[in-house]
């Protein structure tokens, strides 16, 4: 189903004279943008339809037909949807318990309260990625510890990992990057060995496999998100898993205060947060994840498309998979840019490809680069390998509703582009 432009959230509009007068209907002059009439965007981030983007939702009726049933309930929070979501995923994952969440920060957020981790705790984790749950750290009060990647999985390297652990650290925050399980086996050692908690990042992988399981069962907790590029797109949310009662009970408890606890007196020293999702998304969820084979395998053709056609770039490689990783469903497509490139070379690859109207973007700025953690003395050379791909990963349009004009017209405009602006030069 192809989605409208949407509006930036924090682009400006104009009133122009001449609009709705009181006491109209307030909704007739909405347009299929979502401005209301008369309004123009101060911005050029609205899309227009001829633009090739980097996601765009795989929906259905039946997630329609979903959403209907859930508005047409007496509950819109915390209802029958929201129980059915979770126990089909944790159903479909193997794993005994599920929480759902507003987004993968918060789940990410959650885990550590649940976990007892924060101010005096110390944190392990990449600084590379697409989702930055690792920021839930430094909510949590505790102090994120960056550490440098494997090259070629873009994940946390567990022999790089384990040289950072100080009697202060708690746990170890690792994410399977773009799709590509981690090293879940040596993690998983390296946990156990030095007894802290292991929390997966699977915000970057839905369906992906090591070692014969689906990534998100080998966490101590393992925390998902369904926004967009997600091959399940509710639009928001995230689902926390984990196999242990306490810590799902704890999970609950932390995410929003119930209606039986409304009469209570005190709050108690766990504050919750009001951190759950409403039944309208649940419905979406429980939609998405019935489809979840079909979605997987939509975008596996996409896949194909894109291997097929890159092999017209002289020395291009196709993407890396571990040994001991048997699946990945990637998130987006994403190009590693030669040595010979700069960062500066990769944005003007993005403009160019933006002129073509085809979206694009840099796949992660590390976070131990961003201003927060430069004020906390991380700098520029700490971590080579994650400057390094930071610096050249590109992200190109990745979903179901490609087809393979499409792959060949982007994976063409990329070709000279590239060759221009590199003069040549191999893309890997």
């Amino acid at each position: 189903m192809n989605s409208p432009a949407t509006l930036d959230p924090e682009a400006h509009v104009t009133p122009v004279p001449g609009g709705n007068a009181e006491g109209s209907d307030p909704f007739a002059a909405i347009g299929a943008d979502g401005l209301v009439a008369d309004e123009r965007p101060e911005s050029d981030d609205l899309l227009g339809d001829d633009w090739i983007v980097l996601s765009d939702p795989d929906l259905s009726e039946l997630e329609l037909k979903l959403v209907e049933t859930a508005m047409s309930g007496s509950r819109l929070t915390a209802g029958p949807m929201v129980e059915r979501f979770e126990r089909s995923f944790a159903r479909w994952l193997g794993r005994a318990h599920a929480v759902s969440v507003a987004s993968g920060t918060l789940g990410t957020w959650l885990a550590l309260r649940a976990l007892g981790i924060g101010p005096g705790d110390e944190v392990i984790a990449s600084p590379h990625g697409w989702h930055q749950v690792a920021q839930a750290v430094s909510l949590a009060g505790a102090t994120l510890v960056f550490s440098d990647i494997h090259y070629w999985t873009g994940c946390l390297d567990p022999v790089r990992a384990e040289a950072r652990i100080t009697p202060r650290t708690k746990a170890i925050l690792a994410g399977n990057v773009n799709g590509h399980p981690a090293a879940w086996g040596p993690l998983r050692a390296l946990a156990d060995r030095h007894g802290i908690a292991l929390i997966e990042d699977s915000t970057e992988a839905l369906g992906s496999r090591y070692q014969g399981r689906k990534v998100g069962s080998f966490g101590d907790i393992a925390v998902f998100d369904f926004s967009q590029p997600s091959a399940l797109a509710c639009g928001d949310g995230a689902m926390v898993v984990t196999d242990d009662e306490r810590l799902a009970i704890e999970l609950r408890y932390l995410r929003q205060r119930s209606i039986k606890d409304r009469n209570s007196l005190s709050v108690g020293a766990r504050v919750p947060l009001q951190a759950g999702i409403s039944e309208l998304t649940a419905a979406m969820g429980v939609g998405q994840l019935a489809r979840i084979d079909e979605l997987l395998a939509r975008r596996k053709v996409v896949e194909a498309f894109y291997r097929d056609l890159m092999n017209s770039f002289e020395g291009i490689k196709p993407p890396y998979i571990a040994d001991d990783v048997d699946e990945v469903h990637w998130m987006v497509w994403q190009v590693h840019l030669g040595t010979r490139f700069t960062a500066s070379a990769r944005k003007q690859i993005v403009d160019d490809l933006n002129r073509e109207h085809i979206e694009a973007a840099p796949f992660c700025k590390p976070l131990h680069q961003q201003f927060f953690y430069q004020q906390q003395g991380w700098k520029r050379g700490d971590l080579p390998l994650a400057e390094r791909i930071g610096d050249r990963a590109l992200a190109l349009p990745f979903h179901a509703l490609l087809d393979e004009d499409a792959v060949r017209f982007i994976v063409g405009a990329l070709k000279d582009i590239a060759t221009n602006i590199g003069a040549g030069v191999p893309i890997y």
